[in-house]
């Protein structure tokens, strides 16, 4: 089917929270749409910078993904996550991503506000959706700080004045986590939903138990971003098989039940994200 928009996914997901996960292999593109046919709910593949930087190129698998979403049967975008550069978001709009997350979370305010309101204003002209991130989600050494956390009020006027159509906020969570230990601070996001007009957008949400997940989508989160959760699950399969079968070489025989592992836990994720 033709490529869907995020913001119409975002209106398929209904009451419901919008699962997005990030695709750093064929194989997690091709288990992330499988999940989505067999769940039947709206899913987003995701690109992110550094999956690009470990590519060499975004081409490659962005056009393999964008390809994946149009065969496949399930509502799906191609998202391009946690961009830091202008020209990195211009290659991926010229591929025919309809979605890039501009992040300027590591500037301070006034530049975050300025390069953001110019990246949404050229990816308006070109009818993209653009996310982007007030507050800092701190990465495995930084995490639940107080400090990072956005300030409503600030998110009000940030979207204001970029014109942003979803906002990643930091409300407890915490990228690359192995272990479901992150508590979210669920007052604040409902304060956020209260006030930002925009969807808000959970990183780091491999962290997060499934309650906490469900909490945060009943509190306001629209978009909840899974990454780690699925290398790991990946990993552990990989490592599983060739530990008991050590003569294996043909990476099919390795990646097929790390594929299955990753839609297994995408399959879960749609259904806890339903509601």
């Amino acid at each position: 089917m033709p490529l869907t928009p995020v913001s119409a996914l975002i209106a398929a997901a209904g009451p419901g929270g919008l699962g997005a996960f990030n695709v750093i292999t064929l194989e997690h593109a091709e288990a992330i749409a499988a999940a989505a046919e067999s769940a039947k709910r709206p899913v987003v593949l995701q690109l992110s910078e550094n999956t690009a930087n470990y590519h060499g190129s975004l081409a490659p698998l962005a056009l393999a993904c964008l390809r994946i979403a149009a065969d496949s049967t399930a509502d799906i975008a191609v998202h391009l996550d946690h961009a830091t550069s202008a020209d990195l978001i211009r290659t991926a709009v010229d591929l025919g991503i309809r979605s890039v997350m501009y992040d300027g979370s590591t500037l301070d305010y006034a530049a975050n506000l300025a390069a953001t309101a110019d990246i949404t204003r050229w990816c308006h002209d070109r009818d993209v959706h653009v996310e982007a991130e007030l507050g800092e989600v701190g990465g495995k050494d930084g995490a639940h700080a107080p400090g990072v956390r956005t300030d409503p009020d600030e998110a009000v006027e940030f979207v204001a004045a970029t014109g942003v159509d979803a906002l990643a906020v930091a409300v407890g969570s915490s990228h690359a986590m192995h272990t479901r230990t992150a508590t979210l601070d669920n007052d604040l996001i409902a304060h956020l939903a209260a006030k930002v007009p925009v969807p808000l957008v959970l990183h780091g949400s491999s962290g997060v138990p499934d309650e906490g997940l469900r909490a945060a989508v009943q509190h306001g989160i629209t978009k909840v971003n899974i990454a780690t959760r699925l290398n790991v699950l990946m990993t552990e399969a990989i490592r599983t098989t060739l530990t008991t079968t050590p003569t294996l070489s043909d990476p099919r025989q390795y990646l097929t039940p790390a594929r299955t592992a990753i839609q297994s836990e995408v399959t879960h994720f749609l259904h806890l994200l339903a509601g």
